[in-house]
């Protein structure tokens, strides 16, 4: 029955991977009820600490199967992978969690556009106008009703949507890791982004002095970052690129945007003013418009490259 519920020709099959959208949504809204800006660090450290090691579990065995090189490429990964935590993180808690999940949704662009770059492949028109499109919104939606400069943490989101474009087309070209089992990829990159225990000294309050101060509510959300937001979003990406397309997976997480700014609204209390509340729609509206706009098909082997990157990355939104 369980089979039969959630085989390839079931619609059930897409709600595992929905629910992802919805948690990974939800991960900004979450990271400003545990996080302060003298916090973030620690939070980051207690994160991933919580993951490793459930993690590590699962992945021991394909772990002690890795080459030297295999563990050099993927802490590569975890250090830009580092980079995105803490540019994301410490943006979250200075700007509103609509913003965040709206404008780090411009990887959705910004990556076609750094590959094409890249590959020295043009890209349509229709693409570059939805790209645009995407733009003008983030502009207005961090404009605060006009078109001012956007804030720090605006700024600071909006790198982290910039490195995870680097971060995407890495996992693309690193040899070294294309044929090793993701879940060891993923490891290694989470423990390598761990970098973060080598500076939480002079980063803030140790992550256990924050842990001891935490309350039952702040001990849930931190839970749902690290189960949900990191476990369960991997696992369920893996099997959902063997279950179904690597495009249909991407797809249906490109929704995530969407769900920030329904928890932002809704839970955060975030309010939009109606230039912001009309950026935040040509946002959803260009992003979505570009991922389903036709690209130049890859070569076989850079398709083949690129389903493994998507099949390895298990916090694609970064949270």
């Amino acid at each position: 029955m369980r089979a039969s519920l959630f085989s390839s020709s079931s619609p059930l099959r897409d709600v595992p991977v929905l629910l992802v959208a919805v948690v990974w949504g939800s991960s900004f809204m979450a990271v400003q009820r545990v996080a302060e800006p003298g916090t973030v660090v620690a939070v980051l450290v207690l994160r991933f600490g919580l993951v490793l090691p459930v993690l590590g579990v699962f992945a021991w065995r394909a772990l002690r199967g890795m080459g030297r090189r295999e563990w050099l490429g993927g802490a590569v990964l975890g250090l830009v992978l580092g980079g995105i935590f803490l540019l994301e993180t410490y943006g979250a808690v200075h700007t509103s969690a609509t913003n965040a999940g709206l404008i780090v949704s411009l990887t959705m662009v910004t990556t076609p556009l750094a590959e094409s770059a890249v590959n020295r492949t043009p890209l349509p028109r229709a693409f570059l106008a939805a790209a645009g499109l995407s733009v003008l919104g983030v502009a207005l939606l961090t404009g605060g009703g006009g078109l001012k400069p956007p804030s720090a943490g605006d700024l600071l989101v909006l790198g982290a949507a910039l490195v995870r474009t680097v971060h995407v087309l890495a996992m693309s070209r690193i040899r070294a890791i294309r044929d090793t089992d993701s879940l060891a990829v993923t490891w290694v990159q989470l423990a390598a982004a761990l970098v973060f225990v080598a500076v939480a000294p002079f980063a803030g309050p140790a992550p256990w002095t924050v842990a001891a101060g935490y309350g039952p509510a702040q001990w849930a959300w931190l839970l749902h970052l690290a189960l949900l937001c990191t476990l369960f979003a991997f696992f369920v990406q893996m099997w959902a690129v063997r279950t179904t397309s690597p495009s249909r997976v991407s797809l249906l997480l490109g929704t995530e945007p969407l769900w920030a700014a329904v928890f932002g609204i809704t839970l955060a209390g975030d309010h939009l003013g109606p230039l912001a509340l009309l950026g935040g729609v040509l946002v959803l509206a260009g992003t979505a418009w570009g991922r389903r706009t036709a690209v130049p098909a890859p070569a076989p082997a850079a398709a083949r490259a690129e389903d493994q990157a998507e099949d390895r990355e298990p916090v694609a939104g970064g949270r």
